[in-house]
This record gives C-alpha cells, structure tokens and sequence, in this order.
C-alpha cells in the first residue's frame, strides 16, 4: 500500500494483512513480529508516522486488533509493562523532544524495556507537588544530581527506566519548582527495596536515589515545568486503570459468576440481589469506559478518566467482597502468602482471598479516591474549589 492510501477500516485491514504475510505469526519470534507490527505503523495507529502508528483515528485500533487476534498473532502484556504505555509512552509523545521519542516509544511498546513511576514519596503522596526529592544542576557535566527517596513503586524491581519527579527550585511555590526526568533504574545510586503488601507479594517498592546522575538529554519538558508535565500522566494513568478494555462479563466479576453458576448450594436470595446489582454496574463501568476511550483525543486525556477510576476501585471492592461472602469459610483461606516480588501486575489473579486483599489498594494507587472525588467535583461537575492556603507559598517554607 502506498503511503497516501485513504485510512479507512478497509485499508487498516490490508495493512494488517500484509504485515501478517511478511511475518506470519507462526514461523516470527514474539520480539521480532512485534518489532515489525511497530514499524509498520499497526502497534498504536493514533500516534505519529514513524513512532508506531499512523496519524490515523484511535478507533481504528480496533480494526487492526481484530485481524491479529483471528491470525493468532502475538500481542504485547499491559500486565507488565502497563505503566510504559498507558503512562511514560503519552507523556513522552507529548513533551518528549524527536530523539527521545525514538529512543524510547519502540523498545517501551514492545515491551523490551519495562517502565516505573518515581512519583509517590512518605511526605508526598496525594500531594504529590510537596515531594522533597532533589535535583540539582551540574552545569559542567550537564547533569541532574538527584537525592531523594520514592515509595510505592510497582515493579520498581523489573524496571529499565523510571519516570520521575523531582524538586529544582525550592524557592518557587510547590507545583513551580518541579522538573520531569527519564531516569535510568541501572544508574549508581539507584537502589529499589522491596514493599510486602497485605496480600504476601512486593509488587511495590521503596526507591532510594543516591547522588544519581541524569543527562539534561533525559530531562522530559522545560525546566519547572514539571507539574504540567506530572499531571499528563497522571491523567493517562487513571484512565489506564479505570478504563481497561474488558470483554463482557470480563474482571473481577467473572469469577464471582462463575461461582454462581457452578456453586447452586452457595445461593441465597440476598446473594442473588447483591450479585445481580454488581453485574449489572460492572456492565455499565464497561460500557462507559469504552465510550471513554474512544472520545479519547490522542495523548490527551480529560478529567472523566478519575471518574472511571474511581468506579474501577468501588467495584473491585464491592465485587471481591461479595465473591468471599458467597464462598463462605471457602472464602477465608489463602492460597500463598509467601514473599514473592511478581513481574505481572494482576488484580484478578490468584484466589478470591487474594483477589479481595488486593483490591484494598485499587483505592490508594493511581490518585487516592478521596482526591479523585476532589477531581470530578471541580473539573467535571464545575463545583467550587477547597481553599488551598499554601497553593502560592515557596516550598522551602512549607517544608520547614
């Protein structure tokens, strides 16, 4: 095909057909089709020409996923690479410079490279623009010196590169003073600890940064512009979480009707109610967060993602509660809980104990409910902001 060819659902699917002729799934190393469906331009079809994709509209994604699905053609894991591409990939794209769109956006999406999210610090959680990880300029090496510590870390342990956060001029108000780095999780001084969580694994981490040493040409953005910079991903972040593609009766409601079906002795009248309202706004959380997705503009996600957040981390709980009632003293053992560091993010994995476990957290990672409420209540519903006293005041006053 030529490259003035009209992008319409017709000629997606012959690019994709000719992708899958001149690497046939069958007889193409995982890495190697991957590699190839980027550069053909098929891995996101929204972003640029050259950077995996096409400039083509976002719903024709669909289109190229349906035709490698029936070919059996391998696909990239968002379990273990999540944060690289519903993270570090739209905010790179957004304010990454050319060079590091093509150094990063390929080996990220293929999943050769696996990414974390240095933002979360043990003073600066919810509030994340009064974090007190330092960068400092030496001007000579043009390099960042970066001392400071991050927590909460998912797959911290995996990772190649880190987005990060950090404070450059303390003297200026808080949401001022921060610049946004790339940073290299194998630098000196870089130390990543594990996190036992209430479910037995260390999917979290503590990161220790040490007099780490960051080339200006991994600095994402203009100096102090880091907020602005944060909160793209932030945004991209909730609707990654919130607004997962999910088959129909997909998540965490699958098991609990499966258990329904297969259990008949496990029924009650008030079990059915619950189950049936459960299903039934799981459905509608679905539904909406497809509509969500494909009103998406590229890279450009609006407040509506912490919504779906939002949604995401009350079902989960709801539904995770529901499955240990209905499975009764079934329900109160546990599979494993031994110290395990996972590679693969997984909220549904495991057992229902686990599953129940685990969805404590949907409600603290990825923006605490409590601010995302903030969120919806100001920037969707258009209602008064609380007073923010020290808003304006520089940091190195509000840290004292």
């Amino acid at each position: 095909m030529t490259a003035d060819t009209p992008l319409t659902p017709e000629a997606m699917r012959a690019r994709t057909r000719e992708l899958l002729a001149a690497h046939p799934p069958a007889d193409t190393g995982r890495t190697a089709f991957l590699r190839a469906r980027f550069d053909a331009g098929l891995a996101w079809v929204h972003y640029p020409e050259g950077l995996g994709g096409l400039g083509a509209p976002r719903s024709l994604q669909a289109v190229v996923d349906a035709e490698l699905e029936a070919a059996g053609a391998p696909d990239n894991d968002p379990r273990r690479i999540g944060i690289g591409l519903g993270m570090a990939a739209p905010t790179i794209l957004a304010y990454g410079t050319d060079a590091q769109k093509q150094r990063f956006l390929r080996p990220l999406w293929v999943g050769e490279e696996v990414w974390c999210q240095l933002f979360s610090e043990p003073g600066a959680g919810s509030d994340l623009a009064a974090l007190a990880t330092r960068a400092v300029l030496d001007e000579a090496a043009a390099e960042w010196v970066v001392d400071g510590q991050k927590v909460w870390t998912s797959s911290a342990h995996t990772a190649r590169w880190g987005i990060l956060v950090a404070r450059t001029d303390p003297a200026l108000p808080k949401h001022q003073g921060m610049t946004y780095f790339l940073c290299d999780m194998h630098h000196p001084g870089v130390e990543v600890r594990p996190l036992r969580q209430i479910t037995g694994e260390a999917e979290f981490n503590e990161v220790f940064l040490t007099g780490v040493r960051i080339p200006d040409t991994h600095r994402l953005g203009a100096v102090g512009e880091g907020w602005a910079v944060a909160r793209t991903t932030l945004m991209n972040e909730r609707v990654s979480i919130g607004g997962m593609r999910i088959p129909r009766e997909g998540g965490m409601i699958a098991p609990v009707a499966a258990a329904w079906r297969e259990r008949p002795e496990l029924r009650t009248h008030a079990l059915h109610q619950r189950l049936l309202e459960l299903w039934v706004e799981a459905e509608v959380a679905r539904l909406t967060a497809e509509r969500l997705r494909q009103q998406l503009a590229a890279g450009q996600p609006g407040p509506e993602g912490s919504g779906m957040k939002l949604a995401f981390a009350r079902l989960n709980q709801e539904i995770s509660g529901l499955e240990v009632e209905l499975l009764g003293e079934e329900g109160l053992l546990y599979e494993d809980w031994t110290l395990r560091r996972p590679e693969l993010v997984d909220f549904t994995g495991r057992d229902a104990g686990y599953r129940y476990l685990r969805a404590k957290g949907n409600s603290i990672e990825g923006g605490t409910s409590e601010i995302l409420l903030n969120i919806v209540a100001e920037r969707v519903l258009g209602l008064p902001p609380e007073p923010r006293d020290d808003k304006d005041l520089p940091w190195k006053d509000l840290s004292r």
